[in-house]
């Protein structure tokens, strides 16, 4: 321990006190006479859904100047400055003499990797997990007089006010490197050239290009959560469309029996399939050793038959494209709770392809594409990843005692 620093606990310098549960007829949308905001965790989050209730519980009662800790639930343990209004039951307060302790002390501490582990330790429940704010106050704590306290907190604030530049120009570049491939996809598909033919999905299907699009079999036949197997045949939902593949090991699967029982949605090896449900605009190319895998009622299969027509990796290139895109979102009426597009309304859909040779060419260049913003994005990734690990680095000197101003300084710099 450095000289100068006491040894206790969280208890022995903080109070805390729990939120209370207030009925839901009781909480009002806006604010009355005599009425403050209830804080949920959410509001410390953002600004959704607020809600108000009477004034009549002092005890209760946050302000700016106190800390709140999430004490139940994904969130155990993240800590925020205070808003002013009323706990609710899975929150509670820590206030502190700020003579002793410097609540910006406290609030890096919550955040250390000291903190962090001792936290797993006294965590109860696993399906909704708690930590209890007794449990809380039994946290070893070291700290220094109030002035070191307050050094170390400004060291801090500027450093990690250096990080958040970083952090931010990182999600920046990682955002820009993705819009890079949309604003080619975009540029491709705008700028069509006199070979292209523009036509339906109704008239492909007419001229034999494709099959007629189907997806997973509806009603009373649809398998059900109680009919999910460990093996079997995949049953591919819109969430199993993932970066350009179908995900056929995290899905759920059904058996064989009851597959070979249904009436449609056996897609093969190679098909294009679209998600046209709830998920609107998914897009993947079937890779499969499976001789079929079954499809949802949220995703629909396009098969190629005339390959000198269609290529599967233009059409899932150009399914893609925003044009496609805003045109599903419009028929499927994206933004509403029930978004979907059946598989007559795809029908009409539009698509615009060059010869056989430009499709390749597309392909290939769309391919080299993905593969440099992949590239492009695991880059900042990683640098947001560094950035959160030196953070937490950092944390960890200060609470062992070990930090300066220069430390801190030299490894942000070398990030």
């Amino acid at each position: 321990m450095k000289q100068g620093w006491k040894i206790a606990t969280l208890g022995d310098v903080c109070k805390t006190t729990q939120g209370i549960q207030i009925p839901k007829s009781e909480q009002k949308n806006e604010m009355l006479p005599n009425h403050m905001r209830y804080l949920y965790i959410s509001d410390f989050k953002n600004e959704k859904n607020i809600k108000y209730v009477i004034n009549n519980k002092p005890e209760k009662i946050v302000t700016e100047k106190d800390l709140i800790v999430v004490n139940t639930g994904a969130s155990a343990g993240d800590i925020f400055k205070g808003i002013p209004g009323i706990l609710s039951n899975n929150l509670f307060k820590v206030t502190y003499d700020n003579s002793i302790i410097d609540s910006n002390f406290i609030y890096y501490f919550v955040n250390s990797p000291l903190f962090k582990n001792h936290q797993r330790a006294i965590m109860r429940g696993t399906a909704n997990p708690h930590m209890g704010h007794e449990n809380f106050k039994s946290t070893p704590f070291m700290y220094p007089k109030i002035k070191e306290q307050k050094r170390i907190v400004l060291i801090l604030s500027e450093v990690f006010d250096d990080i958040a530049q970083l952090v931010s120009i990182a999600e920046k570049n990682l955002v820009n490197a993705r819009k890079l491939f949309e604003a080619y996809l975009n540029s491709v598909f705008t700028k069509k050239g006199n070979e292209w033919v523009e036509t339906t999905v109704s008239s492909l299907v007419a001229s034999n290009v494709l099959t007629k699009p189907m997806d997973g079999n509806h009603g009373s036949i649809h398998p059900k959560k109680a009919d999910f197997v460990k093996q079997g045949v995949p049953f591919i939902m819109a969430s199993d469309l993932m970066n350009g593949e179908v995900d056929q090991t995290q899905c759920n699967f059904i058996s064989e029996e009851q597959a070979g029982n249904l009436q449609k949605g056996f897609s093969i090896d190679g098909d294009v399939l679209l998600s046209h449900k709830g998920t609107i605009g998914r897009v993947a190319v079937l890779s499969t050793q499976h001789d079929y895998v079954m499809l949802t009622p949220q995703v629909t299969y396009y098969r190629i038959v005339d390959k000198d027509v269609l290529t599967n990796r233009y059409l899932y290139y150009y399914f893609q494209s925003p044009t496609f895109q805003n045109e599903i979102g419009r028929i499927a009426g994206i933004g509403s709770t029930r978004a979907y597009i059946g598989i007559t309304r795809q029908l009409d859909l539009h698509i615009s392809y060059p010869s056989y040779k430009n499709q390749l060419k597309l392909v290939a260049n769309f391919d080299a594409l993905v593969a440099k913003t992949q590239q492009l994005e695991n880059i900042y990734k990683q640098k947001l990843m560094a950035l959160a690990e030196l953070k937490q680095s950092i944390l960890q000197k200060v609470f062992t005692g070990g930090l300066t101003s220069d430390v801190a300084s030299k490894q942000v710099v070398n990030v």
